[in-house]
């Protein structure tokens, strides 16, 4: 992250929440190099309108597989599995030496 020489596109942050609430908003500031946060949390699905807040803003949910199910039908193909976060980064980071 303070390496100035590595490609700000190749980095990722993955904070971590039980649950969103008002709270998913204090990552926002954690990592301001970084446009797009993922944000992995054990809550029981969002309103739809907290799920464009949060995507507007930039935050990009990482939730179990088993919980897709209690997210609006209109989100979930959005959500990412935690697997799915790693496999990103397997292939992002492979060719970086």
């Amino acid at each position: 992250y303070h390496d100035t020489e590595f490609p700000v596109e190749n980095l990722r942050m993955l904070a971590v929440k039980t649950t969103c609430k008002d709270r998913w908003r204090q990552i926002l500031n954690e990592a301001d190099k970084i446009h797009q946060v993922h944000l992995f949390t054990l809550q029981e699905g969002v309103s739809l309108a907290q799920y464009r807040e949060m995507r507007e803003s930039g935050v990009r949910l990482v939730v179990p597989s088993s919980l897709h199910k209690k997210y609006p039908e209109a989100v979930r193909a959005e959500l990412m599995t935690l697997g799915a976060f790693i496999a990103e980064l397997t292939e992002l980071y492979a060719d970086i030496p």
